[in-house]
């Protein structure tokens, strides 16, 4: 059930086996992605960080060799949130000792952001041109995690900003219902996103997102979040599968409630 997904704007789903089967598959399948050299340029901050995006190699129905992709999670979305759509490939992230590093071409202010404030962001809303202006290109559902492997306080967790979504809802809403549905794409969104951005800093509790294998959670679209940097001893790699669904309709990004796909 999502019981707390529009209230906080993430929720946590309990283990589950069939869940845990296939992220051992999926987890196989990414290893063999990162040690690709086709994928060598989605590693960025010198080399602490896999982007990943659309490189795991799922179905579209999210299965991977024949391992179906089922679960609490899942079953919340069909039932609770109506998703009956085909799946995309998932983004693997995955984060090494020492993140983050500079990205290429960061500027002090953009790494020192990353480190202060984790790199919070919400999805979709990218930069462009000389001036680096954020447009929405990438309108998503909402985003579903998948740890592939354990994720703590110390390596790296996503972390998201409680309630932000609400905040980011009436700036969108109230921005975007201003405008007809064909000019959307070309509204340049960067100083009604840092507003947003600002007052959630002021009033929202930040809180890491800690999940093991069989686990998963559910971010809603306009949840503010990042990732922590690495504070661990290990020396090995967290990895997260990644799905973001793109929404049937544009309208219907900046509300609180619809995630039709």
């Amino acid at each position: 059930m999502i019981d707390t997904f529009l209230e906080v704007g993430w929720q946590k789903f309990a283990w589950d086996k069939d869940t845990a089967l296939w992220a051992r598959v999926a987890l196989a399948a990414a290893t063999e992605v990162l040690s690709d050299p086709q994928h060598v340029h989605w590693y960025q901050c010198e080399n602490t960080w896999f982007v990943g995006v659309d490189t795991l190699p799922n179905e579209l129905d999210g299965s991977i060799k024949d391992t179906p992709l089922i679960g609490p999670a899942m079953t919340a979305l069909q039932s609770d949130m109506g998703f009956s759509s085909e799946l995309h490939r998932a983004q693997i992230s995955a984060i090494f000792p020492g993140y983050p590093r500079p990205r290429a071409n960061e500027t002090a202010t953009a790494f020192r952001y990353r480190l202060q404030k984790c790199g919070a962001h919400i999805d979709g809303l990218l930069r462009e041109g000389e001036k680096r202006r954020r447009y929405l290109r990438e309108p998503h559902a909402w985003i579903l995690g998948l740890p592939l492997t354990d994720c703590t306080k110390e390596t790296s967790p996503l972390v998201v900003w409680e309630g932000s979504h609400h905040i980011m809802t009436r700036f969108f809403s109230k921005t975007l219902a201003e405008y007809p549905v064909e000019q959307i794409y070309d509204l340049d969104l960067t100083d009604v996103y840092l507003d947003a951005r600002r007052e959630i800093f002021e009033t929202c509790t930040m809180v890491p997102v800690c999940a093991r294998p069989g686990e998963g959670y559910l971010v809603h679209r306009l949840t503010l979040h990042g990732i922590a940097p690495w504070r661990s001893a290990d020396h090995s790699q967290r990895i997260i599968a990644y799905f973001r669904p793109k929404l049937a309709q544009i309208t219907d990004w900046p509300r609180l409630g619809s995630c039709t796909v």
